[in-house]
């Protein structure tokens, strides 16, 4: 199996009636704005270092994954580490299916370091259908089925323990 930065732990995914999440950390994963502008309130930098840029087939996927996103030959995997003041707080994986990578939105395999909510969060054309929230090794973790054009692309992010959403 290719490296991938998110562990195989099992994800234990929480219902909406599970009242296990604290408010502080609460408003964190219902984030419905940019996470990368959330984030930036709490340093004077945030910067993203990929650690995989590539196209992958339904065999790479999680069957979650495949569930919540439509068949597709290819799909382009994007896995990085952000950074607030070059203290690391969030990985982020986001899975694209080669139809959503069309017109003005095949840019998205080209975006490198930026990070991923500058550029959704720029086009007005951006709706989110859910967020999904849970743990992985007592870390907060969020699922968000985006779509950017009324195109899919499904978007996790793992809170790591420096991250300002585990602060008061």
């Amino acid at each position: 199996m290719d490296e991938t930065l998110f562990a195989p732990r099992p994800i234990t995914w929480l219902s909406e009636t599970d009242n296990l999440v604290p408010d502080n950390i609460l408003s964190w994963l219902y984030e419905q704005g940019s996470m990368t502008k959330r984030l930036e309130q709490h340093c004077q930098r945030v910067t993203v270092i990929p650690y995989t840029q590539r196209y992958v087939t339904l065999d790479a996927l999680s069957e979650e994954e495949a569930l919540s996103l439509p068949v597709s030959e290819y799909y382009w995997l994007r896995e990085v580490i952000m950074y607030g003041d070059n203290i690391p707080w969030l990985l982020g994986r986001t899975l694209i299916p080669q139809e959503t990578l069309t017109g003005e939105d095949q840019q998205l395999v080209d975006i490198g370091a930026i990070p991923l909510g500058r550029y959704l969060f720029s086009h007005d054309n951006l709706s989110r259908d859910y967020i999904q929230i849970g743990l992985q090794n007592s870390r907060w973790i969020r699922r968000s089925l985006l779509r950017l054009s009324e195109k899919p692309l499904l978007l996790t992010e793992l809170f790591l323990p420096e991250s300002p959403a585990y602060k008061i």
